[in-house]
């Protein structure tokens, strides 16, 4: 065969791989190239001959056991801006990019928290030496390193870096050394599905880190642009969930995880021995925050996590999530729960839009959605009013049971249209789909006064009046197949008297799913657990 036919047949072959195999292949080209980094790296030794020679090199293991305090200031890399020309600045951050250009100059991009600044060693007599310039090069990427230098700014904007300024390096120094092949490279898990379509449409490969590969390395995976922002929006839902509850008079409370017999009834509970005696995890803190409530506690709030053991293999369930619960009492109806369920979620959605724009934006470049639309009074809509609404659409479902994932979106799509908002409150569900402590409807013992909260079309919350008679408790559990002993202690907590009292609890991990819109949960959970994975 000649040469010409051995290159048409491999052409042939190429063009017969499918785009997962070329992406293997394209993966296998980059561990290849980092291997032969990997031993130039191991070949790169300080030159104790270079004068310079101590303003470069590793810091010894020595130097980072708290060995002293030197007084030595660290700069932000946030902060460096033109107000800060020509003064020496420190900053400490990962290499996330190294570029040689030639034997006598060299770029490090600097990433810290986010933002990136673009450093600069050129070889100058007493400044930076070649040896210098070699070590900078030689460094692994993602490690982390100390860097000294004069801060200047360029005549033409830096398109590879956040910062506007550049620092000219005078001292350069390796606080820990990254792995030198990574499982997987920070841009690549930072690469949008839009830019690896377009790229392919243009007929280049671009690597695609799917969802396994990117959990099973999260400790990588968290530091692109957009997981830094969707787990600092995730703080930002808590803080502002803790401060406007407590500015509506609640209290925080810790409820115990540990517990015998089940939450909420039903076998999807994680199961242990305490010892010798049955018990399980807590799928809510529902029963002790309704103990909180007949304790005289008036209005709580808990930030926990919640265990669910159910198969549910879906965009939208874990099986350990964070729950964010509240319980109060009522004066007169449970639409004062809904009150509190509206003006909190308005109140965090205006914070979130007012104060976290880098943020949002950061995850908005990789994961592309539209600004969540919702009303300054929240939308209530009953479950009878949703149901004529689908019916009228032509979705005919039982009148008195649940809604399915997908009649949930239709009814979402349904309210956008109709009243231009993706955030609402549907209310008086059939009662045969609620917990044991729900509370019946006065008028219809078919409905109960409980409600659900729904954004982009998946349900967030389910909240209602709780039953708090001991004698009616019983009654429910018992018609729910709980074996009344399991509750015992919760269902004698109301024997010496309860006020009415009613709750809700959402996921925050779901929050920030569809604020953002994200299209799985796994996206919005630090290191997720589901019924597939306890690790890492």
């Amino acid at each position: 065969m000649s040469s010409e036919e051995a290159s048409h047949t491999e052409n042939a072959e190429e063009k017969k791989l499918s785009k997962k195999e070329l992406a293997k292949l394209e993966r296998q080209r980059k561990r290849q190239e980092a291997a032969a980094a990997a031993s130039a790296i191991s070949a790169v030794k300080i030159d104790e001959d270079d004068p310079l020679a101590a303003n470069y090199g590793e810091i010894p293991l020595n130097d980072l056991q708290s060995k002293e305090i030197s007084g030595k200031k660290w700069t932000k890399v946030e902060q460096l801006n033109s107000e800060l020309k020509d003064q020496v600045v420190l900053v400490r951050g990962r290499a996330q990019a190294i570029r040689a250009v030639g034997k006598k100059m060299a770029f490090v991009v600097v990433r810290k928290r986010g933002f990136t600044v673009q450093c600069v060693l050129t070889v100058a007599p007493d400044l930076v030496s070649p040896q210098m310039v070699k070590f900078a090069t030689s460094l692994s990427r993602e490690s982390i390193v100390d860097i000294e230098g004069v801060i200047s700014v360029p005549g033409q904007a830096i398109t590879g870096a956040s910062q506007q300024v550049e620092i000219q390096v005078r001292k350069l120094y390796c606080v820990n050394k990254a792995a030198p092949t990574l499982p997987i490279m920070i841009e690549d898990a930072a690469r949008s599905e839009v830019e690896i379509e377009k790229a392919l449409q243009a007929g280049e490969q671009l690597v695609r880190v799917n969802q396994d590969t990117r959990l099973n390395f999260r400790v990588l995976d968290i530091r692109t642009p957009a997981n830094q922002g969707i787990f600092r929006i995730q703080y930002h839902v808590e803080k502002i969930f803790r401060q406007f509850l407590e500015s509506e008079g609640f209290f925080g409370i810790h409820t115990p995880k540990l517990i015998a017999g089940s939450s909420e009834g039903g076998s999807a509970v994680f199961r242990l021995d305490y010892k010798g005696t049955p018990a399980c995890l807590a799928q809510s803190p529902q029963l002790h925050k309704q103990m909180s409530i007949c304790g005289d506690f008036n209005r709580v709030f808990e930030i926990g996590p919640v265990f669910r053991a159910e198969d549910s293999f879906t965009h939208r369930h874990l099986c350990e999530f964070t729950g964010l619960d509240v319980e109060m009492e009522i004066e007169e109806h449970y639409s004062e729960v809904m009150d509190i369920v509206d003006r909190l979620f308005v109140t965090i959605f205006d914070s979130l839009n007012e104060t976290c724009s880098k943020e949002l934006a950061a995850i908005n470049k990789q994961y592309p959605f539209d600004k969540l639309k919702y009303l300054r009074k929240t939308l209530r809509l009953t479950f009878e009013e949703g149901v004529q609404m689908l019916k009228e659409a032509g979705v005919e479902i039982d009148p008195l049971g649940d809604l399915n994932t997908e009649t949930e979106r239709k009814l979402g799509q349904l309210v956008l249209e109709k009243y231009g908002t993706e955030f609402y409150i549907l209310h008086r569900y059939p009662l045969a789909v609620r917990p044991f402590y729900t509370m019946p409807c006065h008028d219809n013992t078919n409905y109960s006064n409980s409600f659900d909260v729904f954004i982009r079309g998946e349900e967030i919350i389910s909240g209602a009046q709780r039953v708090h008679v001991p004698e009616f408790l019983v009654e429910r559990a018992q018609s729910c197949g709980i074996d009344v002993k399991t509750i015992s202690t919760y269902i004698d907590a109301f024997r010496y008297g309860a006020p009415p009292h009613g709750g809700f609890g959402v996921g925050l991990e779901r929050v920030v799913m569809l604020f953002c819109a994200l299209n799985n949960i796994r996206k919005t959970s630090l290191f997720p657990r589901d019924p597939q994975r306890i690790a890492p």
